[in-house]
């Protein structure tokens, strides 16, 4: 018969230490008499003699009749980690004599680890749950802006939540959409993939027939990326539980090559290899823009998704076309790895001198790093890789500064070249640099894998190093303002430069005398890229602050920009409470920010960052060699 369960197993009397080490019952006994007063008292008479040898006899019998812990009774584990001691059959006398070994001390359970954990189970539980919640309520508002979107603008590229009303400047593609549709399907918002996938089923090819003038950069990070990251998300299993729900993937994959051949013309028709700006998707036709020169960052940008379209469609001139602008601004000259923000498709030459990581500069950064590893850092393209060292390299030493009197870390501008003085000038836009960095430190890995496997030298850890301190002056550009929302271009105070009166309204800010934010910055356009750095950073150092500061920014946001009828709206004035509403909803903000938001507070399993580059736009792409179509 089985006896009662016991608490422990065998092996816990196993120990070295002779304390809690198991003795047999013959053993007690011997010792006992060889080493108390009895034994002599018991030898001087005849009553103790035949006592004597009766004890003798009854050892022995036990000795027979007794099994040894080894071979008298199994341990076995039970599924809820108990244990059911099994004997061989029948009354055994040992058993009776037997007490239960003496077991070490026991650790309370909120200390020890394994199954006795239940204190840090139950914390885990608890932060799990609640990062759950929290995500829970980044999809309802992704839903919230849909909505107003779909009421009031749906076809139109983007909302005007206040005056209720879409509006066309994105060429009429119907940009947010498309841009929001692999959102809606990472979140699993069935729905909206089902409405958003029908309405490019049934009207997305005629517009693209139909459209005139466009932007070469922006309708390809926006319509044609998500296009193509939609195709993938719906035509392939990575265990990711994504819906599938909406068209078949084939009619997101046959517009985008549509639209990519349209788009073409801005490589083919320019003299250099650096595309025309502009381009009329009906003709089709290129041209460049007003001034005839293009946005450094603009020309740099198109290229993971024309490599990514040429991959799964077998056709090599989209990667052909796109590449060459990398190709040739290779050869260009360089200050230290940075780049001027303008070139010319006429003469392919740089344009001016002006160096900044914010408007017209920042992408560039981001796809030497991004394009190296979609190609899955094969020697062909490890040019890529050595100029986005180089200029890490020189954003360490020419554009990287601390404020006072706190020591914020940010980066600056060189409006007029490495020569001419220092700008103390950040946008916001500049705010991806600090998840370009961690990515580029530890190539997606968390930086425990990456130390661990002994990936990481002394460039990457101080790239890691600037991606955390500028992650943290990024934050600070939320919390220093009375909406805790960030102004679109912050200043920073500076030996050199100083301007009083123009703080960010937040009086309790320990940062409030570090950063400046003149009147025409203070608007907040819901820009996605301190949220893309905090799920990045998140993702490589497994930090929860990162966690804690992106929620604070989503509450900030739902406070102020929410409009109640649907929609979310940018704001004039963030240094003002309550803030003045700007009437427009980026598609970005569905594209990018509620996005990443998303993905920060839920598993990391979900798009992992060593499967996937992001491009500019936020869209998945992923990483050649690493995915299998279905």
């Amino acid at each position: 018969m089985s006896s009662k369960t016991l608490p422990y197993s065998k092996k816990d009397v196993h120990y070295d230490n002779a304390k809690f080490r198991h003795r047999s019952f013959f053993k007690v006994i011997t010792q006992n008499l060889h080493t108390s007063n009895v034994k002599n008292h018991c030898m001087s008479c005849s009553t103790g003699k035949f006592l004597l040898l009766l004890m003798i006899f009854g050892v022995a019998y036990l000795m027979l009749t007794h099994t040894s812990p080894t071979t008298d009774g199994l341990v076995k584990g039970s599924k809820n980690g108990t244990h059911e001691h099994i004997t061989s059959g029948g009354i055994r006398f040992g058993n009776i004599f037997r007490k239960p070994p003496r077991l070490p001390p026991q650790l309370p359970a909120h200390i020890k680890g394994g199954r006795g954990n239940t204190g840090l189970d139950h914390r885990k539980l608890k932060s799990d749950s609640k990062w759950i919640a929290r995500q829970q309520n980044v999809k309802k508002a992704f839903i919230h802006a849909w909505s107003g979107y779909k009421k009031y603008a749906m076809g139109y590229d983007e909302l005007m939540p206040v005056s209720k009303r879409g509006v066309d400047g994105l060429g009429g593609l119907g940009a947010t959409i498309v841009d929001g549709l692999d959102t809606a399907m990472i979140m699993g918002a069935d729905k909206v993939v089902s409405e958003a996938g029908l309405w490019i089923e049934t009207h997305l090819s005629n517009k693209i027939n139909q459209t005139s003038q466009v932007n070469l950069f922006e309708t390809t990070i926006r319509v044609l990326g998500g296009l193509l990251s939609a195709y993938h998300l719906s035509s392939v299993e990575n265990g990711m539980g994504l819906t599938h729900k909406g068209p078949k993937p084939v009619v997101y994959l046959e517009t985008a090559k549509n639209l990519a051949d349209r788009l073409l013309v801005g490589f083919t028709s320019s003299p250099t290899a650096i595309p025309f700006g502009d381009v009329v998707l009906r003709d089709p036709s290129a041209h460049p823009a007003p001034d005839g020169r293009s946005s450094t960052s603009e020309v740099s940008s198109l290229q993971l998704e024309f490599n990514y379209l040429s991959s799964v469609s077998g056709d090599p001139k989209y990667t052909v076309e796109s590449m060459r602008v990398l190709e040739h601004i290779k050869t260009l000259p360089r200050v230290e790895g940075l780049v001027p923000i303008f070139i010319s498709p006429r003469t392919g030459e740089f344009s001016g001198e002006n160096i900044r990581l914010g408007s017209r500069g920042d992408s560039y950064y981001e796809y030497l790093l991004k394009v190296w590893l979609q190609k899955n850092r094969e020697s062909n393209f490890t040019y890529l890789h050595d100029m986005y060292e180089e200029a890490m390299k020189g954003v360490r030493h020419l554009l990287v500064r601390k404020s006072i009197p706190n020591g914020l870390v940010f980066v600056g501008e060189l409006p007029f070249g490495a020569d001419s003085s220092f700008s103390p000038k950040m946008d916001h836009l500049v705010c991806f640099l600090p998840g370009t960095l961690a990515l580029g430190a530890t190539k997606g890995l968390t930086k425990e894998k990456a130390m661990r496997n002994n990936m990481l030298n002394f460039e990457d850890l101080e790239n890691l190093k600037l991606a955390e301190d500028l992650a943290k002056t990024c934050f600070e550009m939320y919390s220093v303002t009375s909406t805790g929302l960030a102004p679109e271009i912050a200043y920073f105070h500076t030996e050199e430069f100083s301007e009083g009166g123009l703080d960010g309204g937040n009086k309790s800010s320990q940062y409030m005398n570090d950063i400046i934010i003149k009147p025409a910055d203070r608007h907040n356009l819901l820009r996605p890229e301190t949220v893309e750095s905090l799920f990045v950073l998140y993702r490589i150092t497994e930090d929860p602050k990162y966690r804690e500061w992106g929620w604070q920014i989503f509450e900030a946001f739902e406070k102020y920009t929410r409009v109640d009828t649907g929609g979310y709206s940018s704001l004039d004035d963030v240094t003002s409470v309550p803030p003045h509403k700007r009437d427009k909803m980026e598609t970005f903000f569905l594209g990018e920010t509620l996005k990443y938001l998303y993905l920060l507070f839920g598993d990391s399993s979900v798009i992992p960052l060593d499967k996937f580059v992001f491009n500019t736009e936020a869209h998945p792409i992923p990483i050649e060699g690493t995915a299998k179509r279905g």
